[in-house]
């Protein structure tokens, strides 16, 4: 399944690190940056946690939530936010369910063996829970940044 710009952005809950959970519809009323990523404390994923990290201050300026998705377990999660001092939420969707419905649990391929796992994807929600902008097939430098611009333009 792709996700289509315009349309309502499936609602979730999931655990989060702290032993709390996260729901898109709690979230009513702001911006939202959800990004998925493959794996907690990998150099690509750790460089992107630590992009979202350092632009948190702007991004709280445009009134904008970030979440970060991957399929890793909650402690894991405790571990790398400790690890990184990353401000934001890290919700785990160790099902894939909210992957699947977001269109991010996908086939990849490492030194030619396929194998099942997360496409690094980032998505900007509106106020009024709409995908507003879909970044696919994510590559890290520069990525932070276009986010911003984009939530702050919304």
């Amino acid at each position: 399944m792709t996700l289509a710009v315009g349309s309502p952005a499936p609602d979730f809950t999931l655990p989060t690190d702290g032993g709390g959970t996260v729901s898109l519809s709690a979230l009513r009323g702001r911006k939202v940056i959800v990004y998925f990523y493959p794996k907690d404390d990998t150099s690509g994923c750790t460089k992107q946690a630590c992009g979202f990290r350092d632009a948190m201050p702007d991004f709280g300026g445009a009134d904008a939530a970030v979440i970060g998705i991957s399929k890793d377990g909650v402690a894991s999660h405790d571990k790398f936010k400790a690890k990184y001092d990353l401000p934001f939420t890290l919700a785990s969707d160790a099902e894939s369910d909210v992957c699947e419905r977001y269109g991010v649990w996908a086939e990849k391929s490492m030194y030619g063996r396929k194998y099942m796992g997360i496409e690094r994807t980032t998505v900007l929600i509106d106020r009024d829970g709409v995908v507003r902008r879909v970044w696919p097939k994510v590559k890290v430098p520069g990525h932070v940044e276009e986010v911003l611009e984009a939530a702050k333009a919304l």
